[in-house]
């Protein structure tokens, strides 16, 4: 037997093709660009078609199909084997024994692939859906969507094909019968005795927990990343980040360490963070996008971190039994992405207080009732088994897995009392399109702050990076909430001398900083009196030396107990030599309470900074109107001058 009908599947696939649109033909190159960049870009309709259906897409593909999609898909293959193996058998089977070359060629025999064009009619009928009804309109419904995605194409005699390795994907899984409309998780019949407990509305909506989980996200992310920028993480020789260094991002970050680990991976998967190579190892450090990240609304912060979740090949907050937590990682798991849909297609269905709370974690299988009856857990799986068939239930740890997205979804702000939140439903909508969503979810960043007569400045929100950069070089963040609260002290005015203010400009920058447009009386005695003691000393890097006017100040430092370990010694009245270097002796210094400054070996005074790390951008993303110019170019279509442009960066 040739395969002369597996190329006139092909044909038929183009030819469906070059009826589309240039708009419809970038649409299909959107939806499928993930599988569709593991391959080279296609030059001709012909090279799609085969790319399309390929089987290391099509094996990526069939996750993201729902219930009668992927029954008609099937039952399509099926019907289409059966009539290639019976109008031409293939070759007898291996004997017992037979080497795995033999074994495959028999697998892989043009009999076993579905070759032959099918009936729509067929299909109905093996489906049950023969006659009209919800069923028929489901599966016409599907078959139209495979056409749409370019897993079936319509022949010219108006049969259908389907890509000829199709039964090799689909044998091995028992899809049941065909069900036209999804179970809904929540049972309708309220006069259960589980339900009304289940059905008193909660206190608080959706939409205030998607708020006030937004928020700490929000602020959660922005610690994370400024610990990153202050100190880079190191990752181990093997890969992730090592369980001490997860540690203290958590600690810096204010979160958990599942939590943790969820936020560091979406920061990587949204190119806030990159990982660089160094004479010591690898680390991870914040892009240059993260500067511009810092400028954005608080909403539009979340937006690219709720996309790469959406599309993120990992489940960050599960450790499979027996493996060490870690991050930072390629994600594997190629069934995550369709999991998320799944679970959050079925809590779209689920009204207001119907909802099941989630299972805690970590997660135990829930006792099935003695009664027969499906418990809530069980009925979201099921629903969620209908939109995504072959990412659920059919997948191994799934009750595990499915307990961890929703838990993450929960801490994202997506899902609250078992039902979605209006950003879920965004999400679940369209992942690049939440700057909508988002903008009033949070509320502004605030520009200014409350000083307080007891050394406190208070912002009730939110502060804006400015703002925000400007307390914390001068004052110690004192707590974090639905209010950020800092404490100035001498050490933290000092500290922000050291950094290159002047007791003018520091009080200029706070006086604008505040909301009643003054400062405190008891402030600014602080920073005056700190500006006074600033200064009086000045280390020298020699090895190193310390020097001031003050003779008096000189022999109280030489005679210090506290400072013996610095090996002090006067080489004249004002000038004093330390045996450790000047790092060592400016920290000594300080925490014997004094107040020196740093000097250059010119005499001039030392601006001491924070190290702001940044990593080289990875290569820029794909220009969004690339699909529409590649669309123009397989159609053998004109193209506009900005989509040239996009054809010719990519």
């Amino acid at each position: 037997m040739t395969n002369l009908n597996a190329v006139e599947g092909l044909d038929a696939l183009t030819r469906s093709l070059a009826r589309r649109t240039p708009e419809q033909l970038a649409a299909l190159l959107t939806r499928h660009a993930e599988p569709l960049a593991r391959r080279p870009a296609p030059t001709e309709l012909r090279g799609l078609a085969q790319a399309l259906w390929s089987y290391e897409t099509l094996h990526q593909l069939v996750l993201h199909l729902d219930h009668p999609q992927i029954q008609v898909l099937a039952a399509t293959a099926r019907i289409s084997q059966e009539r290639a193996g019976r109008d031409a058998p293939g070759p007898a089977a291996p004997a017992p024994g037979a080497d795995y070359q033999s074994l495959m060629a028999h697998r892989l025999s043009f009999a076993h692939l579905a070759t032959e064009p099918v009936e729509p009619e067929d299909v109905f009928a093996a489906l049950g859906a023969a006659s009209p009804g919800p069923a028929r309109t489901a599966a016409k419904a599907a078959l139209h969507h495979l056409y749409d995605d370019g897993l079936a194409a319509p022949a010219e005699d108006g049969t259908v094909v389907v890509p000829p390795r199709a039964p090799q994907l689909l044998a091995a899984h028992d899809l049941g019968p065909f069900l036209a409309d999804a179970p809904r998780p929540a049972p309708d019949d309220t006069t259960t005795p589980a339900t009304p407990a289940a059905t008193i509305p909660p206190t608080t909506s959706p939409h205030d927990e998607s708020r006030a989980a937004a928020a700490t996200l929000a602020a959660t992310a922005d610690r994370l990343l400024a610990a990153l920028a202050t100190q880079p993480a190191a990752l181990r020789k093997s890969g992730g980040l090592a369980v001490r260094e997860i540690k203290r991002l958590a600690k810096a970050a204010g979160a958990t360490e599942p939590h943790t680990r969820l936020l560091l991976d979406l920061t990587l998967a949204a190119d806030l963070i990159a990982l660089t190579r160094s004479p010591s190892g690898i680390t991870a450090l914040p892009t240059g996008a993260y500067d511009d990240w810092l400028g954005r609304p608080p909403g539009a912060r979340l937006a690219p971190l709720l996309a790469a979740w959406s599309g993120l090949w990992d489940i960050p907050t599960h450790t499979p039994f027996g493996e060490t937590p870690t991050a930072l990682v390629r994600g594997h798991d190629r069934h995550a992405p369709a999991l998320r849909h799944a679970l959050l297609a079925a809590l779209e269905t689920v009204p207001l207080g119907a909802g099941a709370p989630l299972p805690p974690l970590p997660f135990t299988e829930p006792p099935e009732p003695e009664t027969g009856m499906r418990t809530p857990w069980k009925d979201l799986l099921r629903a969620a088994d209908w939109h995504r068939p072959l990412a659920v239930t059919h997948q191994p740890m799934a009750g595990e897995r499915a307990a961890h997205t929703l838990h993450e979804a929960t801490c994202l702000g997506l899902a609250a009392h078992g039902t979605l939140t209006p950003l879920g439903r965004a999400l679940l909508a369209d992942p690049r399109s939440l700057d909508e969503p988002l903008a009033g979810l949070l509320p502004p960043l605030l520009e200014q702050a409350h000083f307080q007569a007891d050394l406190t400045a208070v912002v009730p929100g939110r502060p804006a990076a400015a703002l925000d950069a400007l307390l914390a070089s001068a004052a110690d963040r004192e707590s974090e909430g639905h209010a950020v609260t800092w404490r100035f002290t001498h050490r933290s005015v000092r500290r922000a001398l050291d950094a290159g203010h002047s007791a003018e400009t520091l009080r200029e920058d706070l006086t604008r900083a505040s909301a009643t447009g003054t400062l405190p009386q008891p402030l600014g005695y602080l920073l005056q009196d700190a500006a006074r003691s600033h200064g009086r000393m000045r280390v020298l890097p020699a090895a190193c030396c310390i020097r001031s006017d003050d003779e008096a100040l000189v022999e109280e430092l030489a005679a210090h107990r506290a400072l013996r370990d610095l090996g002090l010694r006067a080489i004249a009245p004002t000038v004093l030599v330390s045996s450790r270097p000047p790092a060592a002796t400016l920290d000594a210094l300080r925490a014997a309470g004094y107040a020196p400054a740093l000097e250059s070996d010119t005499g001039t005074t030392t601006v001491e900074r924070l190290p702001a790390h940044r990593a080289k951008a990875p290569a820029a993303t794909r220009n969004p109107h690339a699909p529409l110019a590649l669309a123009h170019r397989l159609l053998g279509h004109p193209t506009e001058p900005q989509e040239a442009i996009a054809a010719g960066e990519r």
